[in-house]
């Protein structure tokens, strides 16, 4: 599990009963907190102080969960939001730090072995043009800063930033699943949250509280959703029951983007 969050958390106590977990992240504190929640919930937990933004450090997480025993799951909610930092920030961990992780993990994961990313339902709601995405699926990852849609227009707010990085995220899971996951005879999928509640999403809610109540009561469910609710939807694309599902984004989000595509709600 890399980023030890309260999605991320919640999924892996779906999956993880009878098996060792290695929580990753870059916060020792975090590590510590998530680490005692599990041990006193039953749960046999090792933890590695990761930078998701290193290539290094990353390999060197995957390579500890290796030395573990077989890597049966990957779950990935390493991410920073718009209201919490630069938009070169959010590229380098929300972007290239997820295509490092996934590199890394499709080298050693387990056959039959699945991965998850939780993206986000923003990655709906900038389209990236068609051409522009081949350039993303052809390029490696140490590259992708490179490109000039990114340099020229991903940079240019937080908000954009991160947009275009969850976006990104789902085509960073299909290469995977075609290419080298695919060879692992592993899986990967991303998932993409709309409003969920989270330390994460009070972050957000106290910088623009009013445009993500007036997109919540537009929505269908007409309300925030839980972490909970998203543990059961990863559970199902990590198990048995989702072995046919792999390259694809589920978008958990109360209808948010139904309501954007459909003229409910307009973006501001």
């Amino acid at each position: 599990l890399l980023g030890a969050g309260c999605m991320g958390s919640a999924i892996a106590r779906r999956i993880a009963a009878g098996r060792t977990i290695l929580l990753g992240d870059i916060s020792e504190k975090n590590l510590e907190q998530a680490a005692h929640d599990f041990r006193y919930n039953g749960y046999d937990v090792e933890t590695f102080v990761v930078n998701a933004m290193e290539k290094e450090s990353v390999e060197a997480f995957a390579r500890k969960a290796a030395s573990l025993g077989p890597v049966m799951y990957f779950i990935d909610t390493a991410g920073a939001s718009p209201s919490q930092a630069s938009p070169e920030h959010i590229l380098a961990l929300d972007m290239v730090g997820t295509g490092y992780a996934l590199d890394a993990f499709g080298r050693i994961m387990a056959p039959g072995g699945a991965g998850l990313v939780v993206a986000s339902q923003t990655g709906y709601m900038y389209p990236i043009p068609n051409d522009i995405e081949l350039q993303i699926l052809q390029t490696p990852t140490e590259e992708l800063m490179d490109i000039p849609f990114i340099r020229e227009t991903a940079r240019e707010r937080s908000g954009i930033a991160y947009m275009i990085a969850k976006r990104i995220n789902h085509l960073q899971a299909q290469k995977a699943a075609a290419t080298t996951w695919r060879a692992r005879r592993a899986r990967i999928n991303t998932i993409s949250p709309g409003v969920i509640v989270t330390p994460l999403a009070y972050d957000e809610f106290a910088a623009a509280g009013e445009g993500y109540q007036q997109m919540i009561d537009a929505s269908a469910a007409m309300r925030t959703g839980t972490a909970d609710e998203i543990a059961e939807a990863g559970a199902f694309l990590l198990g048995e029951h989702a072995g046919f599902i792999t390259g694809t984004d589920l978008l958990i989000d109360g209808g948010v983007i139904a309501a954007i595509r459909t003229g409910m709600y307009k973006l501001h």
